[in-house]
């Protein structure tokens, strides 16, 4: 049986300044690394079947 999920912790003062600054400052990723996960992803997928 699963353990139960603990409530998230409410972030305080300067760590909820560093969190909020980085939420909005999120630098996307370069279009080559974009379809290189994404190339990645689709020959792992190739390969891998799995019972449903």
């Amino acid at each position: 049986m699963a353990s139960p999920i603990k409530e998230t912790p409410v972030l305080y003062g300067e760590d909820a300044y560093r969190f909020e600054m980085a939420a909005q400052n999120v630098v996307p990723l370069p279009k080559e690394r974009v379809e290189e996960i994404l190339n990645t992803y689709a020959e792992i997928k190739k390969h891998c079947t799995f019972a449903v």
